[in-house]
């Protein structure tokens, strides 16, 4: 008499999957909670990403800012959802690619490969502490611009979802990160290949300057970059105006460079551990 196997009942199956994805998102929050205590054992890197910010609000506000004519004319309303973004973009990638590499130059990842654990939640564990730091960021900046006259003039809500927005864009942007420090050999080559074209991505948009003052073969490229549409999304947010194309393209772009970016992360992280 023919018997009926245990695991193709259909509420064993069940069981294992829900299992695997309670393991799985305790690896993940597991390893977010081991890059967050690095962090705090490592004040130099929190450091560096809340000076950065405020050197370049008070650079472009008071050395700059009068020679950048804006609609409106107040610049520090201009300029900080730039600020914001560019801030996040530098701690997202270069901090996500110069820790990556670390870890695989010293070994670690070698070590969590031979732990029981899924290697995807390895690379979700990074990307979610980098969110902690950016929210730390956040905080900062914004207290910076409240300083200089900046104002949430669209409200409490449109403030929260102009925030969650951003970093949505910079959860997205730690797995570009990730990518660039599993292609690199060491830490030192993970510094320049991760800041190196971070200045051009960030300057050529509409952070600090309106597209329309640049050449219109550099204006096409701007205009497109998902910098300035993150930016004018925050932009159009914070200062009450209509916000929904840019908002939907951001979360657009942000989708699409989780879907291109945590794949190849995974993939790469998987050879590079064999």
């Amino acid at each position: 008499m023919a018997t009926t196997s245990l695991d193709a009942r259909p509420d064993v199956v069940a069981t294992q999957q829900r299992n695997g994805l309670l393991w799985w998102l305790s690896d993940a929050w597991q390893m977010a909670l081991r890059n967050f205590r690095h962090l705090l054992r490592s004040p130099e890197l929190v450091m560096f990403s809340l000076v950065q910010p405020i050197m370049f609000i008070l650079l472009f506000a008071y050395v700059f800012g009068g020679a950048i004519n804006v609609e409106g004319g107040n610049y520090p309303q201009f300029l900080l959802p730039g600020i914001l973004v560019q801030m996040v973009l530098f701690g997202s990638v270069a901090g996500t690619t110069i820790g990556v590499s670390t870890d695989m130059s010293r070994g670690l990842m070698d070590r969590f490969r031979s732990m029981p654990m899924s290697r995807s939640s390895v690379l979700v564990g990074r990307s979610v502490s980098e969110i902690v730091r950016n929210v730390a960021s956040v905080l900062v900046v914004v207290l910076m611009g409240l300083l200089i006259g900046f104002r949430f003039q669209g409200g409490f809500l449109a403030a929260v979802g102009g925030v969650s927005l951003l970093l949505l864009f910079g959860y997205a942007l730690t797995w570009v990160g990730a990518v660039i420090g599993l292609s690199v050999p060491n830490p030192e080559a993970a510094q320049s290949a991760g800041l190196i074209w971070i200045f051009p991505f960030s300057l050529i948009s509409s952070a600090f300057v309106p597209t329309d003052t640049m050449p219109s073969w550099l204006q096409a490229y701007a205009e497109a970059s998902p910098m300035t549409t993150t930016v004018n999304a925050l932009r159009a947010l914070f200062n009450g105006a209509p916000a929904t194309d840019y908002v939907l393209l951001t979360i657009g772009w942000s989708i699409a460079l989780v879907a291109v970016f945590a794949p190849l992360a995974t993939r790469k992280y998987s050879r590079r551990s064999q």
